[in-house]
């Protein structure tokens, strides 16, 4: 049985851009491209990696937030790690261009799925709850009106650790 995030269109298409990443580092290992020295070869590697590493965040966070009863800001700090990541993996497709990886339509092919992915992120970002949260007290992710240092209405809510143990 198929878990709520793999249902997701999102999650399916984050899915589909890690295989297509996960080809065309075969691709690229596969490619004889001839390196000037040590270094530039360690560079295509780091490419590579990053390509990876990159893609592998993308359905990862989406699963972890994909549930939406998770709240507001945590949802929003995935949601922009999943964003670089997906930028980043256009600039590790324009850095393997620029290390003379030739087969031009397999980056060209990654840029189209990262750009579908983009509207889908969009709007699954749209879909967001702003008004299940806790205040961010660092600032970034609260709903539009509340501020960091907003007082917490659940501060004031009375709390006595004996009304939940039992003591024998």
């Amino acid at each position: 049985m198929k878990s709520h995030w793999e249902k997701l269109p999102i999650y399916n298409k984050a899915q589909d851009i890690y295989k297509l990443v996960e080809h065309l580092i075969k691709a690229v290992e596969n490619t004889d491209i001839e390196f000037e020295n040590e270094i530039e070869s360690e560079m295509i590697q780091n490419n590579l990696n990053y390509l990876q590493k990159n893609a592998m965040i993308i359905p990862t966070k989406i699963a972890r937030v994909a549930n939406e009863e998770t709240i507001y800001d945590l949802r929003m700090e995935s949601a922009t790690i999943i964003r670089k990541a997906a930028r980043e993996l256009i600039t590790d497709a324009r850095g393997l261009e620029m290390h003379g990886y030739k087969a031009k339509e397999y980056l060209d092919l990654l840029r189209q799925e990262v750009e579908e992915f983009r509207i889908l992120f969009a709007e699954w970002v749209k879909t967001f709850d702003q008004w299940n949260y806790i205040i961010d007290r660092w600032g970034l992710f609260n709903p539009p009106g509340v501020n960091y240092d907003d007082h917490d209405p659940d501060d004031d809510l009375p709390f006595n650790p004996d009304d939940f143990f039992d003591e024998d």
